[in-house]
């Protein structure tokens, strides 16, 4: 069996920027049967259902339940072994969780750490196993800034979160829009600063995000 591990530049950019973007990880097929399964979930319980705000899109966990085909993701393939790689193999799945941005203007997004202000004061070197990563299928392709998209701070995941009057947005020095298409996909850190931009298209952007964490957290 052949296991596909970081390159070394791959593990110089973790070090350093605390996520790596990944191309074409997902096949056509596999972009459409994913999304297929999440606009089934998002009729059931945004467009059937009177109480939810179609403005603000959806936000589902615990997505195992709701398809085979997410049980399928938790360890696909072309890149588990790099979680491996990246974490270490005493590792668990800890969210799976499908996402739904639907353009709103009045949104203006938002920047935080993953973990709450616990996990945000605990920093770790470039060189030891993550405590928590994640993983970011992205099912639409979003390829101009302000769509939706997914907004990072490269290197700020050995930073201490700023706290305080001034909250960390989008637009503060030092955010980057990722630009991506549809079967791309994005792996970070959870001390990384990290959001989402506003999404002033006219489409929704669609993702699913897993979740692992070292197993010591259960």
């Amino acid at each position: 069996m052949t296991y596909r591990v970081l390159t070394e530049e791959q593990r110089q950019q973790w070090a350093i920027d605390g996520y790596l973007l990944l191309p074409g990880l997902l096949s056509n097929t596999e972009v459409s049967t994913l999304t297929g399964e999440l606009d089934r979930l998002y009729r059931k319980h945004v467009l059937r259902n009177p109480d939810a705000k179609r403005e603000n899109g959806m936000d589902r966990r615990n997505l195992l339940p709701d398809s085979d085909t997410f049980i399928q993701m938790m360890d696909h393939p072309a890149v588990f072994d790099l979680v491996l790689d990246l974490a270490g193999p005493y590792i668990q799945l800890s969210m799976a969780e499908a996402l739904v941005r639907a353009p709103n203007p009045a949104y203006k997004g938002f920047i935080h750490t993953d973990g709450g202000p616990g996990m945000r004061r605990i920093r770790v070197t470039e060189s030891s196993w993550p405590l928590q990563i994640k993983i970011q299928y992205f099912l639409t392709n979003v390829t101009r800034p302000y769509h939706g998209n997914f907004t990072l701070f490269p290197g700020s995941h050995l930073r201490p979160f700023p706290e305080g009057d001034a909250p960390v947005t989008v637009d503060t020095p030092g955010a980057v829009q990722l630009m991506v298409k549809a079967g791309d996909a994005a792996v970070f850190s959870h001390s990384i600063w990290h959001g989402v931009a506003p999404n002033l298209s006219k489409r929704a952007r669609k993702t699913l995000i897993y979740c692992y964490n070292q197993m010591c957290f259960r």
